[in-house]
């Protein structure tokens, strides 16, 4: 007899404490062991019963979700899922939550009490699934961080990068926020950047990563003339392709599901860029990238990959490694190094 995951549901509205209890309920391998209305709330119930994953309301009284956040992240090693509501001030946070920590999110339908929750039913359960597997990991984890643990091809740094891309999924935002943040003010290149997420938070996103890097970093549109020094982060909904010198923002059918996808993104670098692109996959489920990766190999450019240690989900990372295209597989922290020693060809 299988365990199954454990997970607490905190909400404000009791009405949505019941339909994410139900659709957490109706998986044959998971269950719900108890609610919480506030923050305060879900803070002693993380430390009594130590829930596998919670899923975590943003809005809140007495405690928000981010406030509670932080406490059950020192007390617990509960997976976090946020549950947020498309506001702007929801979007900020849930972009704060995701640094600090929270392994996911999932976006409510139509606002802070959805009666249509059902909509993301399949999206949420497959997330605590993932987070559960995560936090197995982490426990099992025996690595020492400090540890070369790096696969290197044979490469030459003499290849000259014109582009920098990267794609990422479920734990993308903290790698991203954590490498983007170090590279140098004079970086040289325009970069480009997928991670896999809805419409409307991807502007929260790049105005969080603006607010601490030396580049300057947007969410991208189209017609967007490109430049050196400048982050451009594919808004939600939308692929994000290069064409010559300008941003082409298209609404074509999503790609592995996903849009923006980064397969779109490296594909049409590695055209406008003659191959001179380095290409960083990171984080995520699903296989967006491998495709990719494939194209700026094949026109000489250099490809880098997050390892499994460090990878919040090795879904993404690892397809991009099976093409046999990856010259590069290293830890979170030691990307943005390698990044500035290839553009800049130290």
């Amino acid at each position: 007899m299988f365990e199954k995951i454990k997970v607490l549901v905190v909400d404000d509205s009791a009405f949505m404490r019941k339909m994410i209890s139900d659709m957490i309920n109706s998986q044959p391998d998971m269950t719900v062991i108890d609610t919480a209305k506030d923050g305060e709330s879900a803070i002693l119930k993380a430390q009594a019963l130590s829930p596998d994953v919670i899923t975590l309301d943003i809005e809140m009284p007495k405690k928000n979700g981010l406030e509670a956040l932080k406490i059950i992240k020192e007390i617990s090693k509960s997976q976090v899922v946020m549950v947020s509501s498309l506001t702007a001030e929801g979007s900020l946070i849930t972009i704060e939550a995701l640094r600090l920590g929270a392994f996911d999110f999932i976006q409510k339908p139509s606002g802070s009490i959805s009666l249509d929750i059902d909509k993301v039913k399949e999206d949420l359960v497959e997330k605590i699934r993932y987070a559960k597997g995560h936090l197995k990991k982490i426990k099992s984890s025996v690595r020492n961080l400090n540890e070369n643990r790096v696969f290197i091809s044979t490469l030459s740094r003499n290849r000259v990068i014109n582009a920098l891309v990267l794609g990422a999924s479920t734990g993308g935002p903290r790698v991203l926020y954590d490498v983007i943040t170090r590279l140098p003010e004079k970086l040289g290149i325009p970069v480009f950047v997928v991670q896999h997420m809805p419409p409307g938070f991807t502007k929260a996103f790049a105005e969080r990563i603006n607010s601490s890097s030396s580049l300057d970093v947007v969410e991208a549109k189209d017609g967007d003339i490109i430049r050196q020094n400048c982050v451009y982060i594919a808004p939600g909904g939308y692929h994000m392709l290069i064409k010559k010198d300008k941003i082409k923002l298209d609404t074509t059918p999503p790609l592995h599901g996903v849009r923006p996808a980064a397969d779109k993104l490296f594909i049409s670098a590695s055209e406008s860029y003659n191959g001179n692109v380095l290409g960083v996959v990171l984080t995520g489920m699903g296989k967006d990238g491998a495709a990719g990766v494939k194209a700026i190999k094949e026109r000489g450019g250099l490809v880098i990959a997050q390892d499994e240690a460090t990878s919040t989900v090795y879904g993404m990372p690892k397809a991009a490694f099976e093409t046999g295209c990856v010259d590069m597989v290293l830890p979170d922290y030691r990307i943005c190094d390698e990044i500035v020693k290839m553009v800049k060809r130290t």
